[in-house]
């Protein structure tokens, strides 16, 4: 889907993302990113066209919990406000839609997930088929160890490439103050094999939120605006077995789609939350050595369920904001194995 309305990322905020905050409430992590992002553009609550967020019911254990979130943003006087239950990626896809409809000219979109209550390895079979895979009670980590091992017995790589991922990406974190896991470190004891620790990524609580904003409105609120070029996101079939792991067309769709393909990216921020999906989505993606691939550090470094896909597209265009990149690529993940993908493509104004 190609934008007919300039739209960008003008601010982006996050927070320090933490193994536990039992001291915090949802709202209580939330609120201080809000204030932060709005105070970058100087925009008050009641200067926003469009609130959009994206969480997840099921990490809170209690139905409707996102509305608690609201009392952070200030529901009143009324706002025009939406939720998708996914990463926060998807809620900027629906913000952008709707600036792009000319229904809103400013958005602020958040995320935010809790992982530390429950056992989040667990609480992720509950997005799997209901007749065939769930009942079987595969985790996140089995059935990336799965496609993993499908990665090997390809060729496509082995444990040593695996591993210098892993420290690529956490040495990459240490100069990034909201990573949870900074500077490499030993890669572990095998969780399934072939992954071991380092491989997967922390468990902890995030959040962050960005501003979007449509043409004029985007180069008074930023000195130099992120702009939204394209944005897509497709999804494979919902069964395991039917699919290649080693592969992903669903990636590779949406941006071709998004126009990632048209001319060369700088940097590319890729939501692979385990070593072995980089692989997948440098192919997918076709993105060479020449392309500085996950500078923050990556999902690997800090990787807060329901905000990490967003958080991407923030590092991405913060990236642009301060003339570090001047095309970049954003990607988002949700489901088992890199089932659903959301790519953004981002350019700067030449300097």
């Amino acid at each position: 889907m190609g934008p007919a309305r300039d739209v960008a990322v003008v601010a982006f905020a996050q927070s320090d993302h933490r193994r536990r905050t039992d001291e915090l409430s949802e709202v209580e992590m939330l609120m201080p990113v809000l204030h932060e992002v709005l105070d970058r553009t100087g925009l008050k609550t009641s200067d926003i066209d469009f609130t959009c967020s994206g969480s997840c019911d099921y990490l809170a254990g209690r139905a409707f919990s996102f509305t608690m979130a609201l009392d952070g943003v200030g529901a009143w006087p009324p706002i025009a406000e939406s939720h998708v239950e996914m990463d926060g990626a998807w809620a900027l896809y629906e913000a952008w839609v709707k600036i792009l409809t000319g229904e809103a000219d400013t958005a602020l979109v958040y995320s935010y997930g809790k992982s530390s209550p429950g056992e989040v390895r667990d609480v992720l079979t509950r997005q799997l088929d209901p007749y065939y895979l769930a009942p079987l009670w595969p985790d996140s980590v089995a059935l990336a160890a799965l496609q993993a091992q499908a990665l090997i017995d390809a060729g496509d790589t082995d444990e040593r490439a695996l591993a210098a991922i892993a420290a690529r990406s956490r040495d990459s974190a240490a100069a990034n103050t909201h990573a949870q896991v900074r500077g490499s470190r030993p890669q572990g004891d095998y969780l399934v094999r072939p992954l071991r620790t380092g491989d997967c990524p922390p468990v902890g609580d995030g959040a962050a939120a960005v501003i979007l904003a449509a043409g004029d409105a985007a180069r008074g609120l930023c000195e130099r605006p992120a702009w939204i070029r394209g944005m897509d996101h497709r999804i494979e079939a919902h069964g395991l077995g039917v699919r290649d792991l080693t592969d992903s067309p669903s990636a590779r769709l949406a941006a071709e789609r998004a126009g990632a393909f048209e001319r060369p990216v700088d940097t590319a921020e890729l939501h692979a939350p385990f070593s072995s999906q980089e692989v997948v989505l440098r192919k997918a993606l076709r993105l060479d050595d020449s392309v500085r691939v996950n500078p923050s550090g990556g999902a690997l470094a800090a990787n807060p369920v329901m905000a990490a896909g967003l958080i991407r597209v923030g590092e991405a265009a913060a990236a642009i904001h301060r003339g570090e990149s001047d095309r970049a690529l954003a990607h988002a993940t949700s489901g088992p194995c890199l089932q659903q993908n959301l790519v953004a493509v981002l350019e700067g104004e030449p300097s």
